[in-house]
């Protein structure tokens, strides 16, 4: 069985789009769906419309401040006791056979090692995201920060330079659908809680592979993904928790020769990057977003290095 959990954060009508999702094509496989909402100021909560003879049991929390993505994971989780555990955004549907042929690939005992499952992705335009990743290094990082895997996609630690048409073993699957062994979540204690969002999907897989468990890219099963969801609302601060998470993750995983390299290009010459990139464009909120994110990352800065608050 499986247990879904859900973080919600003014998804708005999404969430009930995916809950009906679930309520449609279960397959009988879901015994728990866990919503966490992380202090939503819209009503989507309220949206969700009443499921008759539902063959598996809703809990809502309801937090009083936003916890964050992996932390309200985390807190789902606690909840939780199947075998199985799906992360699911809000603004994903599930597909008929999605939960049976991903949980029939995780159950054939040749992929017994196989510890987190994705699956193709399509979004609004019908088209597959190619969100599968590399686990980063320090110049990739470098590379990404001055824009160069732009025209190099294979600098960066996105796979888009990948079709996503084939089922393969990959350093890691996007979080939108994350798919893990409950065995897995427990030994690694689940999310590393220092991510507010961003990046702590990509740490988990990492520490699972170090652990010695893979990650398979499941083209058998489809599911929908709208990709970007209610982080479009706060831009600014969608940049700023992306930057801050990429030096926390520099410095966790990186040599501090490779982390003071992603800090210096992150801090002294990205900003620049993108302010040209956006003048280029004549993308004046993109220019003022940009040097939004980079004041709160200013500012951010000093009370971790001095008082090693992460969040």
């Amino acid at each position: 069985m499986i247990d879904i959990i859900i973080v919600n954060w003014n998804s708005g009508i999404y969430l009930n789009r995916c809950i009906y999702s679930i309520n449609e094509y279960h397959s009988g496989l879901v015994s728990l769906v866990i919503i966490v909402d992380n202090s939503s100021s819209d009503n989507s909560l309220a949206q969700i419309s009443p499921l008759h003879n539902k063959p598996f049991e809703i809990k809502i929390i309801r937090n009083a401040y936003n916890l964050g993505f992996g932390k309200a994971c985390n807190q789902g989780v606690s909840l939780s006791s199947s075998n199985h555990l799906l992360i699911l955004n809000p603004d994903a549907l599930l597909y008929m056979d999605t939960l049976p042929k991903a949980m029939a690939y995780l159950q054939d005992p040749h992929n017994a090692k196989v510890g987190i499952c994705g699956v193709q992705l399509f979004d609004e335009s019908g088209q597959v995201a190619r969100h599968c990743a590399r686990f980063p290094s320090a110049s990739g990082l470098v590379a990404h920060a001055i824009g160069l895997d732009r025209f190099f996609p294979r600098l960066g630690h996105v796979m888009a330079e990948w079709d996503h048409a084939q089922t393969r073993h990959v350093d890691h699957v996007i979080g939108a659908f994350f798919l893990v062994r409950r065995e897995l979540f427990d030994a690694l204690h689940g999310f590393d809680e220092r991510f507010f969002v961003y990046l702590e999907d990509l740490d988990f897989s990492y520490r699972a592979h170090r652990a010695g468990w893979s990650s398979v890219y499941l083209t058998a099963a489809q599911a929908f993904h709208i990709g970007g969801g209610t982080s479009n609302q706060v831009k600014a601060r969608r940049l700023f928790y992306s930057l801050r998470s990429r030096l926390l993750y520099s410095v966790k995983h990186f040599s501090r020769v490779g982390a003071f390299a992603v800090l210096l290009t992150t801090l002294l010459l990205e900003p620049f990057s993108r302010s040209a990139q956006a003048l280029l464009r004549c993308s004046w909120p993109s220019l003022k977003e940009t040097w939004a994110a980079y004041g709160m990352l200013c500012r951010w800065l000093p009370q971790w290095v001095l008082k090693k608050e992460t969040r």
